[in-house]
């Protein structure tokens, strides 16, 4: 049988972990200057392609390690998944030789055209998220200078003059004390939103105050500010470990950022509940199903949007939700985005950012059954993926889009048959024989996966495409599950030569070797 892969979690845009990082607290620089330059000695590896992709200063889960605990001493729990039992390697040559690094070393690197277009489309991205950042501080700032000039009546201790002042005949008095009773209640939220990006203590002791319901019922206020304010302090306090997601998606947080959605039209609004929105869905252990699974109407609305952003955080959101059981997988088919998802595939795409998560959540859908894969081919994503396989696309999606095409030629002879009228064959073993090494053992899952469900002509065409010799090549590098993949994808190729050959119809050549 052929293994459908277990789904694996990049570093996505609503992980930063430069948050606790001891890099960062050594840094003279501000965070998004630190991270500009970290992020450009890290431009070769799949964390600055997923790092980039968002800058929010709220605090979100430590990295853990899933023996001791610890914080910041490895990946979460299931972040290294690539296949199914298979640990993510760490990039690398098959058989790397010290004097050929230690000369390489010796002469200057050129410089990349397109390496230099993504570094730059990178610190675009950080420097728009500073910027937006900038300006919301400076918001508040202006609010709190504002409220440092107001009476003393405005002081907790004169809430019962405020409130005086609400039932008082005099409009003009009522119309005053109301603007005290908002701006104390947006600064409160703000105070707690700092509090819950502060420590587990910090956090556990607005859950002992019963915080979390009281945040729940501003996420309808009629003030903006004080919406947001309440949706950042949930943010935090629901990214402090998956209990704390949970509760506050028990005390009905989602169901009222839905309705808020429903009735807003501003388009900053709609950017930060859908993030919001997102947050509320991710993390490991996932939260559970009943508790997110009202998201998908609201989610399906927001996919027809032009909004980068918007369209970013609700794929993300979707690709939470598929990474999960058949059923889940059912729900978000169900939702009527598989067309939208496989539009923001294409080459060009408007939304640069928006085809990493998108591309996820077609990977997650293919990992289900037969009829769930069928509905991502029926949606034409096959052509998109052969895109992302031909054109010079980071190292990240051409891996993912490789594990996707894996899951679907894990299926069966029909959509084996549709992989190759796709013409990705080709393209595939292309990258098979000269790609780096982690998107080589991703080709050669959709090899041998092809190997197993395939017909003897299927298996034919593969031989034809020069599909041997990238497999045999892959036999010396050092991961044993992916030379076993290689054994077994050759082995089936033997397998229908030794057939024809004891059937006559070659004449006694075996078709499976090259001529």
């Amino acid at each position: 049988m052929a293994e459908v892969h277990q789904k694996y979690d990049f570093i996505d845009p609503h992980d930063p972990m430069w948050v606790r990082s001891p890099f960062i607290a050594k840094s003279e620089l501000p965070k998004h200057q630190y991270f500009a330059e970290y992020a450009n000695q890290l431009r070769d590896t799949e964390a600055s392609d997923y790092e980039l992709v968002k800058f929010r200063p709220a605090k979100f889960w430590p990295r853990k390690d899933k023996n001791t605990n610890e914080e910041g001493s490895a990946e979460p729990e299931g972040s290294q998944i690539i296949g199914k039992n298979r640990k993510n390697d760490q990039t690398m040559s098959m058989r790397p030789s010290t004097m050929m690094e230690v000369r390489q070393n010796c002469y200057e690197v050129a410089v990349d055209a397109d390496e230099g277009r993504r570094r730059r489309e990178d610190n675009t991205v950080v420097i728009r998220k500073s910027k937006r950042e900038e300006s919301l501080m400076k918001k508040r700032r202006e609010g709190l200078q504002q409220q440092q000039q107001l009476p003393a009546s405005a002081q907790l201790e004169q809430l019962p003059t405020m409130e005086a002042g609400i039932i008082s005949a005099d409009r003009n008095e009522q119309l005053r004390a109301t603007i005290l009773y908002r701006m104390l209640l947006s600064a409160a939220a703000w105070v707690l939103t700092n509090i819950a990006s502060g420590t587990t203590e910090n956090i556990s002791v607005l859950l002992a105050q019963n915080a979390v319901p009281k945040l729940v019922k501003l996420l309808v206020s009629p003030s903006d500010d004080v919406c947001e304010q309440a949706m950042w302090a949930l943010v935090n306090i629901a990214s402090e470990s998956p209990r704390c997601r949970d509760l506050v998606l028990g005390c009905g947080a989602l169901h009222w950022l839905q309705e808020k959605l429903k009735k807003h039209d501003k388009l900053p609004m709609l950017r930060n509940a859908t993030w919001t929105l997102s947050i509320f869905c991710r993390g490991k252990p996932q939260p559970p199903f009943y508790l997110v699974k009202s998201a998908f109407p609201a989610l399906a609305q927001l996919t027809l949007l032009n909004d980068e952003e918007v369209l970013t955080d609700v794929c993300w959101a979707l690709s939470y939700l598929s990474d999960g059981t058949n059923d889940e997988i059912q729900a978000v088919i169900d939702a009527g985005v598989c067309p939208r998802l496989v539009e923001f595939l294409t080459h060009p795409s408007p939304f640069p950012s928006v085809l990493i998560p998108a591309l996820r959540t077609v990977g997650n859908i293919v990992t289900g059954d037969d009829l769930q894969t069928q509905c991502i081919i029926s949606n034409q994503a096959l052509p998109c993926l052969l895109n992302l396989l031909t054109n010079n696309y980071k190292k990240s999606i051409m891996k993912e889009a490789c594990w996707t095409i894996s899951n679907i030629t894990a299926g069966n002879k029909e959509q084996i048959h549709s992989v190759i009228e796709a013409k990705i064959i080709g393209p595939l073993v292309h990258v098979l024989q000269n790609a780096e090494f982690d998107i080589k053992k991703e080709a050669a899952w959709a090899i041998s996966n092809a190997t197993y469900g395939g017909t003897h002509e299927q298996i034919k065409y593969l031989v034809s495409q020069g599909c041997i010799k990238p497999l045999c090549d892959l036999l010396i590098c050092p991961d044993p599950r992916i030379v076993t993949v290689c054994l077994e994808g050759l082995e089936n190729i033997l397998k229908v030569g030794e057939s024809d050959k004891s059937l006559g119809n070659t004449g006694g050549v075996n078709v499976s070797v090259p001529r």
